[in-house]
């Protein structure tokens, strides 16, 4: 049997993930981590996009959304924190698409500095989640 650590997702909605991992893979701030067990602890933040997860018992790689939030790896268990965490299988392109173009038209049309603070913010997102479905679709 392969060594394996344990991994918690969790959202303020609810708990995505809990469960045994081979290894996970993290967007974190500065650039994709990869974790595996023994990995040495660790506490960053994290952006939005794509959380791989290698089950056990699972040929291929899950996929969890994260909308950022925090990272947290300790000696066999690893903890995320995000205030958004959505399924890869749960996204939905048309409607992520559509607040893609809702934000970009937000940026363009702005009357102040933080509704282009906040259309930024949302076209992130919608571009993380984009990426999301598009690496599902390949894994599929």
């Amino acid at each position: 049997m392969a060594m394996t650590l344990h991994l918690d997702i969790v959202s303020s909605e609810a708990s995505l993930y809990s469960g045994l991992a081979e290894f996970v893979i993290v967007p974190a701030e500065m650039g994709e981590v990869g974790i595996y067990p023994r990995h040495a602890p660790l506490l960053t933040r994290i952006k939005p996009g794509s959380v791989r997860i290698k089950s056990p018992d699972k040929s291929e790689e899950d996929l969890i959304y994260v909308s950022g939030g925090i990272l947290e790896v300790q000696p066999g268990i690893v903890t995320i924190l995000s205030d958004t965490a959505i399924r890869g299988a749960d996204l939905d392109e048309a409607r992520v698409l559509e607040a893609k173009k809702l934000a970009e038209e937000a940026m363009t049309n702005r009357t102040g500095a933080m509704e282009y603070v906040q259309a930024q913010a949302e076209l992130v997102q919608a571009v993380a989640q984009l990426s999301a479905i598009d690496k599902l679709c390949r894994h599929h």
